[in-house]
Order: C-alpha cells, then structure tokens, then sequence
C-alpha cells in the first residue's frame, strides 16, 4: 500500500493509473477505523481497479470544539488495517493541506440540510460538503463507497455529486453491527462500559420499531420508542423519526412505498445514530 500525504503527490500518481485505464474506488474515512470501513474497502476492490482510502479528521463538520478534540486519532493502527484489508493507497493529509484558506462555500441542500441531523448539528453537512467535494478533486474517482449508517449524509453526497455535475457512483453499502447488535461506530470505543451496556438498546428499539410498523403508523410507533428511550438511564434523545426513504420528508401513508427509522441519541456524553429500513 502506497501512501500520501500530499494532494499534488496523489494525484500524480494517480493520473498516470486512470491513463492506464484503471477504475479508481474510494472510500473517505475520518479513521479510528472498524469492521464497518473495512467492509467499504472490501466492496470497493470488488468493483475497482484500484482502491484509495482517506484517513482524515474534518474540523468543517464538527459544530463542537470538544467533540472534534475527543473524536479518536489512530493512524497507525488504520494503516495497518487497510494494508491488510488490500487497500492500494492511503491518503493521509494535514489540515493545512486540505485547507490552505479557510473554505467559506455555502452548499444549499434545501430541505435535506435542515432537518434530523442537519436541525440538530448546525453547519455540519456544509462541512461535510467542503471535504468531500475537496477530496473528489483530489482523488477524481469512478465510485465512492459510503456506508448506510450515516443514511443522511448518503443522501447529502448524491445531492453533492448531481449538484456538481461529478461523473461519480455513490455505492451506499449496509450497516455493520457488533455482536449485540449496535452499529459499527468510531466513537463505540469512547463509551464507558455503562454506557456501552445501555447502548446496546439501540438496535433492540430499531428491530422493534421494524416490527411495529405497518405501513400506517407512523406516529403511534414513534411515540413507543421514544417513551422507552427517554425511560432508559443515560439517554438523551435528539430525534427518532420515520421518515419517506427517498428524500427524508414526513412520512406519507397512502403514497410513500420506502419508509425508513432513523435515530439519534446522546448515551452519557457521547452521541450516536442508527437506523432501519421499514419498507
């Protein structure tokens, strides 16, 4: 595995394997990397030529100073993990390289940016925008891998790509789950082992709430699962919401087919996401 701290360096490398007519898959990663990146990384070398993978921290997405400062760094380990995994390159760039000036864009996402995540973590998928866009110049690649755990932020880059008229497939690919059941996250490991006991509730409410939902009721199976998060010790809950699967508006019975769960929660200090496809 090739590494690269440098835009200009990658992208020389890369230039002279897309002239040789080589497919280029990418899978972006803010690192502390997991089984779930790894399963990025595994159907990406299914579908492309080469495979890059980024490791970095983006300050633009976080609305929280301490959140950014306590999200784990662990480069040595991730680069381990991806060399194993039959990743071909890590790019692996400063802050200062990704931003040389201070990115002032304004990405209008409408709708997508204001609610669930958006209304709850102001200016985060404008930063999450100012990143990937960056990182899609610099890799330019044929397919971008992203897993389905952050629902959101999928639906976020193919609006990002159509917006920019990028020629780029987003490959949304499934959650990974421990053994409990609780989605594969980087900041599992900053729970204490309270917290990681009560986190394991996550999913049992997402299974449910699958089992409730019939097509119909929306809101009577929002109001059981949030009644019993917000009666389990150390939650907070900022929203658990089904929504139409398409476009994250309100759920329509008579006329939305795809309905999906979606799920958000402070456990101790530490906030998570989950969600479940229902129809």
């Amino acid at each position: 595995m090739q590494i690269f701290e440098k835009i200009k360096d990658l992208q020389a490398f890369l230039a002279k394997e897309s002239a040789k007519g080589s497919s280029i898959g990418f899978v972006p990663t803010m690192g502390a990397l997991h089984e779930g990146h790894i399963s990025l990384v595994k159907e990406a070398k299914k579908e492309s030529e080469l495979v890059v993978s980024s490791v970095f921290v983006n300050p633009t997405q976080f609305n929280d100073k301490k959140d950014l400062e306590r999200y784990p760094r662990t480069l040595e380990q991730d680069t381990k993990m991806l060399a194993e995994a039959g990743c071909d390159i890590l790019f692996a760039p400063s802050v200062e390289e990704m931003y040389p000036q201070t990115d002032t864009r304004k990405f209008d996402f409408g709708f997508l940016d204001n609610t669930l995540d958006g209304a709850f973590r102001p200016g985060h998928f404008n930063g999450v925008a100012q990143i990937v866009s960056k990182l899609f110049e610099a890799v330019k690649p044929d397919k971008a891998f992203f897993g389905q755990k952050d629902f959101q932020q999928v639906l976020i880059v193919k609006e990002l790509v159509r917006q920019l008229d990028l020629k780029i497939e987003i490959v949304p690919c499934p959650i990974l789950r421990e053994p409990d059941g609780l989605a594969m996250s980087s900041r599992n490991t900053l729970l204490s082992p309270e917290e990681r006991k009560q986190a394991s509730n996550i999913p049992v409410w997402m299974k449910e709430a699958k089992q409730l939902f019939n097509g119909k009721n929306a809101e009577e199976v929002k109001k059981v699962i949030i009644e019993k998060v917000n009666s389990t010790p150390l939650f907070k809950l900022d929203y658990f919401e089904i929504r139409n699967a398409d476009n994250l508006q309100e759920y329509n019975a008579p006329t939305d087919k795809h309905a999906v769960a979606l799920f958000a929660a402070f456990c101790g200090r530490i906030r998570l996401i989950d969600n479940e496809v229902l129809s």
